[in-house]
Protein backbone atom coordinates (compact mmCIF):
# COMPACT_ATOMS: atom_id res chain seq x y z
CA UNK A 1 0.00 0.00 0.00
CA UNK A 2 1.58 3.25 -1.28
CA UNK A 3 1.93 5.77 2.11
CA UNK A 4 0.55 8.64 0.62
CA UNK A 5 -2.59 7.29 -0.96
CA UNK A 6 -3.28 4.12 0.28
CA UNK A 7 -2.76 2.23 -2.84
CA UNK A 8 -1.51 -0.97 -3.22
CA UNK A 9 0.09 -2.66 -6.65
CA UNK A 10 0.31 -6.46 -6.84
CA UNK A 11 4.21 -7.19 -7.80
CA UNK A 12 2.96 -9.20 -11.08
CA UNK A 13 0.74 -6.29 -12.19
CA UNK A 14 0.94 -5.90 -15.78
CA UNK A 15 0.02 -2.80 -18.05
CA UNK A 16 -1.80 -4.34 -21.38
CA UNK A 17 -3.24 -2.97 -24.13
CA UNK A 18 -4.19 -4.47 -27.77
CA UNK A 19 -0.96 -6.67 -28.43
CA UNK A 20 1.01 -5.44 -25.66
CA UNK A 21 1.78 -6.22 -21.79
CA UNK A 22 4.56 -3.47 -19.73
CA UNK A 23 5.37 -5.00 -16.53
CA UNK A 24 5.97 -2.49 -13.57
CA UNK A 25 9.47 -1.66 -12.07
CA UNK A 26 9.42 -2.06 -8.18
CA UNK A 27 7.20 0.43 -6.77
CA UNK A 28 6.08 1.86 -3.11
CA UNK A 29 3.35 0.33 -3.77
CA UNK A 30 4.10 -2.81 -4.42
CA UNK A 31 5.11 -3.17 -0.79
CA UNK A 32 2.49 -3.41 2.03
CA UNK A 33 2.99 -0.24 3.95
CA UNK A 34 3.52 -1.56 7.50
CA UNK A 35 5.86 -4.53 5.86
CA UNK A 36 8.10 -2.17 4.48
CA UNK A 37 9.83 -0.50 7.19
CA UNK A 38 10.82 -3.65 8.90
CA UNK A 39 11.95 -5.46 5.92
CA UNK A 40 13.51 -2.39 3.28
CA UNK A 41 16.15 -3.16 5.15
CA UNK A 42 16.84 -6.47 4.16
CA UNK A 43 14.69 -7.10 0.85
CA UNK A 44 15.09 -3.85 -1.18
CA UNK A 45 14.65 -5.64 -4.31
CA UNK A 46 15.22 -9.24 -5.44
CA UNK A 47 18.63 -10.63 -6.43
CA UNK A 48 19.97 -10.59 -10.40
CA UNK A 49 22.78 -12.98 -11.30
CA UNK A 50 24.34 -11.95 -14.76
CA UNK A 51 26.70 -12.79 -17.20
CA UNK A 52 28.78 -10.63 -19.95
CA UNK A 53 31.29 -13.03 -21.84
CA UNK A 54 34.17 -11.39 -23.79
CA UNK A 55 35.82 -14.02 -27.02
CA UNK A 56 39.93 -14.27 -28.15
CA UNK A 57 41.35 -13.27 -23.85
CA UNK A 58 42.87 -10.35 -23.14
CA UNK A 59 46.27 -8.61 -22.80
CA UNK A 60 46.64 -10.58 -19.26
CA UNK A 61 49.71 -8.13 -17.71
CA UNK A 62 47.09 -4.46 -18.90
CA UNK A 63 44.28 -6.36 -16.91
CA UNK A 64 45.89 -7.82 -13.79
CA UNK A 65 46.31 -5.41 -10.86
CA UNK A 66 50.22 -5.31 -9.17
CA UNK A 67 47.96 -5.53 -5.98
CA UNK A 68 46.12 -7.55 -3.84
CA UNK A 69 43.15 -6.11 -1.21
CA UNK A 70 41.46 -2.96 -1.43
CA UNK A 71 44.36 -0.23 -2.33
CA UNK A 72 44.85 -2.20 -6.26
CA UNK A 73 45.49 0.33 -8.69
CA UNK A 74 43.60 0.02 -12.25
CA UNK A 75 45.31 -1.26 -14.78
CA UNK A 76 45.05 -0.09 -18.43
CA UNK A 77 42.22 -2.44 -19.32
CA UNK A 78 40.50 -1.63 -16.08
CA UNK A 79 40.65 2.18 -15.88
CA UNK A 80 37.10 2.86 -16.90
CA UNK A 81 35.64 0.73 -14.11
CA UNK A 82 37.65 3.08 -11.43
CA UNK A 83 34.11 5.14 -10.65
CA UNK A 84 32.76 1.54 -9.45
CA UNK A 85 35.53 0.91 -6.96
CA UNK A 86 32.74 -0.16 -4.18
CA UNK A 87 30.79 -2.32 -6.21
CA UNK A 88 33.35 -4.80 -7.88
CA UNK A 89 35.62 -7.25 -7.18
CA UNK A 90 38.55 -8.46 -9.25
CA UNK A 91 39.59 -11.89 -8.94
CA UNK A 92 42.89 -13.74 -10.40
CA UNK A 93 44.37 -17.16 -10.79
CA UNK A 94 40.86 -18.77 -11.45
CA UNK A 95 40.73 -21.64 -14.49
CA UNK A 96 38.78 -23.38 -16.69
CA UNK A 97 40.84 -26.68 -16.94
CA UNK A 98 38.04 -28.59 -18.63
CA UNK A 99 38.75 -25.66 -21.67
CA UNK A 100 41.87 -27.62 -22.09
CA UNK A 101 42.47 -30.02 -24.88
CA UNK A 102 42.61 -33.28 -22.60
CA UNK A 103 43.91 -35.09 -25.70
CA UNK A 104 41.29 -33.87 -27.74
CA UNK A 105 43.94 -31.24 -29.65
CA UNK A 106 43.06 -27.95 -31.55
CA UNK A 107 39.61 -26.29 -30.63
CA UNK A 108 40.22 -24.02 -27.27
CA UNK A 109 38.08 -21.32 -28.89
CA UNK A 110 34.80 -24.12 -28.52
CA UNK A 111 36.20 -25.41 -25.68
CA UNK A 112 36.25 -22.12 -24.23
CA UNK A 113 32.99 -21.15 -24.84
CA UNK A 114 30.95 -24.46 -23.57
CA UNK A 115 33.05 -24.26 -20.46
CA UNK A 116 32.82 -20.82 -19.37
CA UNK A 117 29.38 -20.99 -17.48
CA UNK A 118 29.72 -24.81 -17.57
CA UNK A 119 32.85 -26.27 -16.39
CA UNK A 120 32.63 -29.19 -18.67
CA UNK A 121 34.87 -30.15 -21.10
CA UNK A 122 32.38 -30.35 -24.66
CA UNK A 123 32.67 -33.36 -26.94
CA UNK A 124 34.52 -32.89 -29.76
CA UNK A 125 31.75 -33.48 -32.60
CA UNK A 126 31.01 -31.54 -35.78
CA UNK A 127 27.65 -33.30 -35.30
CA UNK A 128 24.01 -33.41 -33.98
CA UNK A 129 25.59 -35.32 -31.16
CA UNK A 130 26.88 -32.30 -28.90
CA UNK A 131 27.16 -33.10 -25.25
CA UNK A 132 28.39 -29.99 -23.03
CA UNK A 133 26.82 -29.45 -19.29
CA UNK A 134 24.13 -27.55 -18.03
CA UNK A 135 25.72 -23.74 -17.02
CA UNK A 136 25.20 -21.72 -13.99
CA UNK A 137 22.60 -19.10 -15.16
CA UNK A 138 20.56 -22.34 -16.43
CA UNK A 139 20.79 -23.52 -12.65
CA UNK A 140 19.67 -20.24 -10.88
CA UNK A 141 17.06 -20.20 -13.90
CA UNK A 142 15.24 -23.25 -12.95
CA UNK A 143 14.37 -21.64 -9.78
CA UNK A 144 11.98 -18.68 -11.71
CA UNK A 145 10.67 -21.16 -13.69
CA UNK A 146 6.97 -20.43 -12.10
CA UNK A 147 7.73 -17.25 -11.38
CA UNK A 148 8.90 -14.89 -13.77
CA UNK A 149 8.12 -14.18 -17.16
CA UNK A 150 11.25 -15.09 -18.55
CA UNK A 151 13.34 -17.32 -16.78
CA UNK A 152 16.89 -16.32 -18.21
CA UNK A 153 17.58 -14.04 -21.04
CA UNK A 154 20.48 -14.87 -23.15
CA UNK A 155 21.79 -11.76 -25.19
CA UNK A 156 24.60 -11.59 -28.10
CA UNK A 157 26.52 -9.27 -30.42
CA UNK A 158 27.36 -11.37 -32.60
CA UNK A 159 25.18 -13.10 -35.07
CA UNK A 160 25.61 -17.24 -34.91
CA UNK A 161 24.61 -20.52 -35.70
CA UNK A 162 24.83 -23.47 -34.05
CA UNK A 163 25.12 -26.18 -36.84
CA UNK A 164 28.31 -26.63 -38.57
CA UNK A 165 32.32 -26.90 -38.19
CA UNK A 166 33.67 -23.99 -36.51
CA UNK A 167 36.48 -24.68 -34.51
CA UNK A 168 38.83 -27.71 -35.45
CA UNK A 169 35.74 -30.47 -35.55
CA UNK A 170 33.87 -28.48 -32.55
CA UNK A 171 30.24 -27.81 -33.34
CA UNK A 172 29.35 -23.99 -33.91
CA UNK A 173 26.49 -24.66 -30.67
CA UNK A 174 30.15 -24.52 -28.77
CA UNK A 175 31.76 -20.90 -30.19
CA UNK A 176 28.62 -19.42 -30.20
CA UNK A 177 26.67 -20.15 -26.84
CA UNK A 178 27.49 -19.88 -23.36
CA UNK A 179 24.32 -21.01 -22.27
CA UNK A 180 23.38 -24.64 -21.80
CA UNK A 181 19.71 -25.60 -20.56
CA UNK A 182 21.03 -28.74 -20.59
CA UNK A 183 23.98 -30.68 -21.86
CA UNK A 184 22.83 -31.52 -25.19
CA UNK A 185 20.92 -28.51 -25.30
CA UNK A 186 22.30 -24.95 -26.22
CA UNK A 187 20.60 -21.35 -25.56
CA UNK A 188 21.65 -19.69 -28.95
CA UNK A 189 21.94 -15.94 -27.51
CA UNK A 190 19.33 -13.63 -29.29
CA UNK A 191 21.14 -10.81 -31.47
CA UNK A 192 18.07 -8.46 -32.68
CA UNK A 193 17.24 -6.11 -30.37
CA UNK A 194 13.89 -5.65 -32.00
CA UNK A 195 13.32 -9.13 -31.39
CA UNK A 196 14.15 -8.91 -27.79
CA UNK A 197 12.21 -5.92 -27.43
CA UNK A 198 9.27 -7.74 -28.87
CA UNK A 199 9.97 -10.78 -26.35
CA UNK A 200 9.92 -8.21 -23.20
CA UNK A 201 7.01 -6.65 -23.65
CA UNK A 202 5.27 -7.29 -26.92
CA UNK A 203 2.14 -10.17 -27.48
CA UNK A 204 2.46 -10.48 -30.79
CA UNK A 205 0.35 -12.98 -32.46
CA UNK A 206 3.43 -15.72 -33.86
CA UNK A 207 0.19 -17.01 -36.42
CA UNK A 208 0.21 -13.85 -38.17
CA UNK A 209 1.34 -14.22 -41.72
CA UNK A 210 4.46 -12.56 -42.79
CA UNK A 211 2.93 -9.38 -45.08
CA UNK A 212 0.27 -9.22 -42.16
CA UNK A 213 2.79 -9.16 -39.63
CA UNK A 214 4.65 -6.56 -42.30
CA UNK A 215 1.77 -3.88 -42.20
CA UNK A 216 1.29 -4.28 -38.81
CA UNK A 217 5.25 -3.27 -38.39
CA UNK A 218 5.37 -0.27 -40.18
CA UNK A 219 2.12 0.86 -38.58
CA UNK A 220 2.92 -0.20 -35.37
CA UNK A 221 2.95 2.60 -32.64
CA UNK A 222 5.11 2.72 -29.34
CA UNK A 223 4.15 0.11 -27.37
CA UNK A 224 3.57 3.17 -24.68
CA UNK A 225 0.72 4.59 -27.19
CA UNK A 226 -0.79 1.07 -26.71
CA UNK A 227 -1.14 1.21 -23.08
CA UNK A 228 -1.14 4.87 -22.56
CA UNK A 229 -4.98 5.14 -20.94
CA UNK A 230 -3.82 2.52 -18.49
CA UNK A 231 -0.92 3.81 -17.56
CA UNK A 232 -2.39 7.44 -17.31
CA UNK A 233 -4.71 6.05 -14.64
CA UNK A 234 -2.34 4.09 -12.76
CA UNK A 235 -0.20 7.17 -12.06
CA UNK A 236 -2.65 9.08 -11.08
CA UNK A 237 -3.11 6.41 -8.04
CA UNK A 238 0.06 6.24 -6.78
CA UNK A 239 2.34 8.79 -4.87
CA UNK A 240 5.37 11.50 -5.85
CA UNK A 241 8.16 8.67 -5.70
CA UNK A 242 6.42 6.02 -7.28
CA UNK A 243 5.54 8.50 -10.21
CA UNK A 244 9.20 9.43 -10.48
CA UNK A 245 9.71 5.57 -10.71
CA UNK A 246 7.29 5.46 -12.77
CA UNK A 247 8.30 7.99 -15.25
CA UNK A 248 12.15 6.96 -15.31
CA UNK A 249 11.05 3.59 -16.63
CA UNK A 250 8.95 4.75 -19.19
CA UNK A 251 11.09 6.92 -20.74
CA UNK A 252 13.72 4.33 -20.54
CA UNK A 253 11.18 2.07 -22.58
CA UNK A 254 10.65 4.83 -24.68
CA UNK A 255 14.15 5.56 -25.34
CA UNK A 256 14.57 2.11 -26.26
CA UNK A 257 12.26 1.82 -28.54
CA UNK A 258 13.59 5.10 -30.46
CA UNK A 259 17.17 4.11 -31.12
CA UNK A 260 16.13 1.26 -32.52
CA UNK A 261 13.61 2.43 -35.06
CA UNK A 262 16.39 4.66 -35.57
CA UNK A 263 18.70 1.54 -36.45
CA UNK A 264 15.96 0.04 -38.26
CA UNK A 265 15.64 3.41 -40.83
CA UNK A 266 19.41 3.57 -41.01
CA UNK A 267 19.49 -0.10 -42.07
CA UNK A 268 16.93 0.57 -44.83
CA UNK A 269 19.84 2.99 -46.42
CA UNK A 270 21.76 -0.16 -47.29
CA UNK A 271 21.85 -1.62 -50.66
CA UNK A 272 18.84 -4.34 -50.77
CA UNK A 273 20.71 -7.46 -51.44
CA UNK A 274 23.13 -7.02 -48.40
CA UNK A 275 21.78 -8.73 -45.72
CA UNK A 276 21.79 -7.14 -42.57
CA UNK A 277 18.92 -7.58 -39.64
CA UNK A 278 16.49 -4.83 -39.05
CA UNK A 279 17.08 -3.14 -35.22
CA UNK A 280 20.47 -3.64 -34.97
CA UNK A 281 22.58 -0.63 -34.58
CA UNK A 282 25.14 0.14 -37.04
CA UNK A 283 27.89 0.83 -34.43
CA UNK A 284 29.48 -1.78 -32.18
CA UNK A 285 29.00 0.60 -29.32
CA UNK A 286 25.12 1.42 -29.84
CA UNK A 287 24.95 -2.00 -30.59
CA UNK A 288 26.14 -3.20 -26.83
CA UNK A 289 24.82 -0.16 -24.94
CA UNK A 290 21.27 -1.09 -26.48
CA UNK A 291 21.44 -4.78 -25.58
CA UNK A 292 22.74 -3.45 -22.44
CA UNK A 293 19.59 -1.28 -21.74
CA UNK A 294 17.27 -3.94 -22.77
CA UNK A 295 18.57 -6.00 -19.77
CA UNK A 296 17.95 -2.86 -17.23
CA UNK A 297 14.58 -2.53 -18.78
CA UNK A 298 13.83 -6.38 -17.47
CA UNK A 299 15.42 -5.99 -14.10
CA UNK A 300 13.20 -3.16 -13.61
CA UNK A 301 10.11 -4.86 -15.20
CA UNK A 302 10.83 -8.25 -13.06
CA UNK A 303 10.50 -10.01 -16.29
CA UNK A 304 13.87 -11.94 -15.54
CA UNK A 305 16.58 -12.00 -12.70
CA UNK A 306 18.84 -14.10 -15.04
CA UNK A 307 20.68 -12.97 -17.83
CA UNK A 308 23.83 -13.49 -20.51
CA UNK A 309 25.54 -10.94 -22.94
CA UNK A 310 27.80 -12.48 -25.41
CA UNK A 311 30.10 -9.52 -27.16
CA UNK A 312 30.74 -12.03 -29.41
CA UNK A 313 31.50 -15.28 -30.28
CA UNK A 314 34.76 -17.22 -29.65
CA UNK A 315 37.09 -16.63 -32.59
CA UNK A 316 35.37 -13.44 -33.41
CA UNK A 317 36.94 -11.37 -36.35
CA UNK A 318 35.06 -8.50 -35.94
CA UNK A 319 37.03 -4.85 -36.77
CA UNK A 320 36.62 -2.22 -34.75
CA UNK A 321 37.64 0.63 -36.71
CA UNK A 322 35.64 3.09 -34.21
CA UNK A 323 38.38 3.05 -31.86
CA UNK A 324 41.09 2.39 -34.70
CA UNK A 325 41.87 -1.29 -34.95
CA UNK A 326 40.93 -2.29 -38.62
CA UNK A 327 42.42 -5.54 -38.16
CA UNK A 328 39.73 -9.11 -37.24
CA UNK A 329 40.38 -9.24 -33.39
CA UNK A 330 40.66 -13.25 -33.56
CA UNK A 331 43.90 -12.71 -35.85
CA UNK A 332 45.47 -10.00 -33.65
CA UNK A 333 44.74 -12.33 -30.42
CA UNK A 334 47.71 -14.42 -31.90
CA UNK A 335 50.18 -11.38 -31.85
CA UNK A 336 53.08 -13.36 -31.63
CA UNK A 337 54.25 -10.92 -29.14
CA UNK A 338 54.60 -8.37 -31.31
CA UNK A 339 54.40 -4.66 -29.40
CA UNK A 340 51.94 -3.41 -32.17
CA UNK A 341 49.66 -5.89 -32.31
CA UNK A 342 49.86 -6.15 -28.28
CA UNK A 343 48.91 -2.90 -28.36
CA UNK A 344 45.75 -3.57 -30.71
CA UNK A 345 44.88 -6.07 -28.79
CA UNK A 346 44.68 -4.03 -25.18
CA UNK A 347 42.79 -1.23 -27.51
CA UNK A 348 40.16 -4.09 -28.06
CA UNK A 349 40.03 -5.32 -24.23
CA UNK A 350 39.41 -1.72 -22.83
CA UNK A 351 36.82 -0.53 -25.10
CA UNK A 352 34.72 -3.71 -24.11
CA UNK A 353 35.46 -2.44 -20.27
CA UNK A 354 34.36 0.79 -20.98
CA UNK A 355 30.82 -0.65 -22.82
CA UNK A 356 30.78 -2.88 -19.70
CA UNK A 357 31.10 0.26 -17.23
CA UNK A 358 28.24 1.59 -19.21
CA UNK A 359 26.17 -1.06 -18.21
CA UNK A 360 27.02 -0.46 -14.29
CA UNK A 361 26.57 3.19 -14.91
CA UNK A 362 23.10 2.35 -15.66
CA UNK A 363 22.52 -0.38 -13.08
CA UNK A 364 23.71 2.60 -10.45
CA UNK A 365 21.56 5.23 -12.29
CA UNK A 366 18.67 3.17 -11.62
CA UNK A 367 16.77 2.99 -7.86
CA UNK A 368 15.01 0.49 -6.57
CA UNK A 369 13.86 -0.07 -2.81
CA UNK A 370 15.96 1.04 -0.60
CA UNK A 371 18.96 1.15 -3.41
CA UNK A 372 20.17 0.74 -6.51
CA UNK A 373 19.89 -2.31 -9.49
CA UNK A 374 24.14 -1.99 -9.09
CA UNK A 375 23.44 -3.21 -5.22
CA UNK A 376 20.61 -6.06 -6.39
CA UNK A 377 22.88 -7.95 -8.97
CA UNK A 378 26.15 -10.21 -9.34
CA UNK A 379 27.70 -9.85 -12.66
CA UNK A 380 30.43 -11.77 -13.97
CA UNK A 381 32.55 -9.95 -16.71
CA UNK A 382 35.41 -12.16 -18.04
CA UNK A 383 36.34 -15.03 -20.67
CA UNK A 384 37.70 -18.45 -20.72
CA UNK A 385 40.99 -17.56 -22.40
CA UNK A 386 43.62 -16.01 -21.04
CA UNK A 387 45.59 -14.86 -23.75
CA UNK A 388 44.46 -15.23 -26.91
CA UNK A 389 48.29 -15.66 -28.44
CA UNK A 390 49.06 -18.70 -26.34
CA UNK A 391 44.85 -20.20 -25.68
CA UNK A 392 45.98 -20.50 -22.24
CA UNK A 393 42.54 -21.22 -20.19
CA UNK A 394 44.27 -20.36 -16.56
CA UNK A 395 44.58 -17.41 -14.56
CA UNK A 396 40.96 -15.87 -16.44
CA UNK A 397 40.68 -12.35 -16.70
CA UNK A 398 37.51 -12.45 -14.16
CA UNK A 399 35.54 -9.71 -12.53
CA UNK A 400 32.62 -9.43 -10.17
CA UNK A 401 30.67 -6.42 -10.18
CA UNK A 402 27.46 -5.65 -7.81
CA UNK A 403 26.73 -6.06 -4.47
CA UNK A 404 24.46 -8.85 -4.08
CA UNK A 405 22.02 -7.45 -1.95
CA UNK A 406 25.47 -6.96 0.76
CA UNK A 407 25.65 -10.94 0.28
CA UNK A 408 29.07 -9.56 -1.53
CA UNK A 409 32.13 -7.84 -0.92
CA UNK A 410 32.93 -5.58 -3.55
CA UNK A 411 36.28 -3.61 -3.94
CA UNK A 412 38.98 -6.15 -3.85
CA UNK A 413 41.54 -7.38 -5.84
CA UNK A 414 41.60 -11.06 -4.70
CA UNK A 415 44.56 -13.64 -6.38
CA UNK A 416 43.59 -17.49 -5.73
CA UNK A 417 45.60 -20.44 -5.95
CA UNK A 418 46.78 -21.05 -9.31
CA UNK A 419 44.43 -23.65 -10.78
CA UNK A 420 41.05 -22.55 -8.66
CA UNK A 421 38.25 -24.10 -10.55
CA UNK A 422 36.38 -20.65 -11.81
CA UNK A 423 33.30 -22.98 -11.24
CA UNK A 424 34.15 -22.02 -7.34
CA UNK A 425 32.94 -18.44 -8.26
CA UNK A 426 29.88 -20.35 -9.37
CA UNK A 427 28.70 -22.10 -7.12
CA UNK A 428 29.17 -19.48 -4.08
CA UNK A 429 27.23 -16.74 -6.25
CA UNK A 430 24.71 -19.26 -6.44
CA UNK A 431 24.85 -19.85 -2.58
CA UNK A 432 24.10 -15.53 -2.71
CA UNK A 433 20.99 -16.73 -4.12
CA UNK A 434 19.78 -19.49 -1.70
CA UNK A 435 19.83 -21.85 -4.07
CA UNK A 436 21.60 -25.42 -2.91
CA UNK A 437 24.66 -27.20 -6.05
CA UNK A 438 26.79 -29.37 -4.27
CA UNK A 439 29.02 -29.41 -7.88
CA UNK A 440 28.71 -27.76 -10.97
CA UNK A 441 31.65 -29.05 -13.49
CA UNK A 442 34.63 -29.31 -12.14
CA UNK A 443 33.99 -27.50 -8.73
CA UNK A 444 36.06 -28.71 -5.86
CA UNK A 445 34.28 -25.31 -3.02
CA UNK A 446 33.04 -22.41 -2.95
CA UNK A 447 35.37 -19.11 -3.07
CA UNK A 448 37.05 -17.73 0.27
CA UNK A 449 36.94 -13.90 0.77
CA UNK A 450 34.40 -13.46 -1.82
CA UNK A 451 30.96 -12.99 -0.08
CA UNK A 452 29.68 -12.51 3.63
CA UNK A 453 27.95 -15.58 4.05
Amino acid sequence: MNVITGKHVERRYFLAGLGAAIALPMLDAMTPALARAATAAETGGPLRMAFAYVPNGVTIKDWTPAATGADFEFTRILKPLEPFRDSLSVLSGLAHHNAEGLGDGAGDHARAGASFLTGVHPKKTAGADIHSGISVDQIAARTFDSTMRLSSLELGCEDSRTVGNCDSGYSCAYTNSISWRSATTPNPPETNPRLVFERLFGAEDLNVDPVTKARRSLLRKSILDVVNARTQKLVSTLGTSDQRKMDEYLTGIREVERRIQMAEHDNRQFTPDIEKPGGIPEHFSDYVKLMFDLQVLAYQADITRVSSLQFGREASVRTYNEIGVADPHHAISHHRNIPELIDKISKINTHHVSLFAYFLQKLQATKEGNGTLLDRVMVVYGSAICDGNSHSHGDLPVLVAGKGNGRLKPGQHIQYPTGTPMTNLYLSLLDCMNIEAERLGDSSGKLPGLTSI
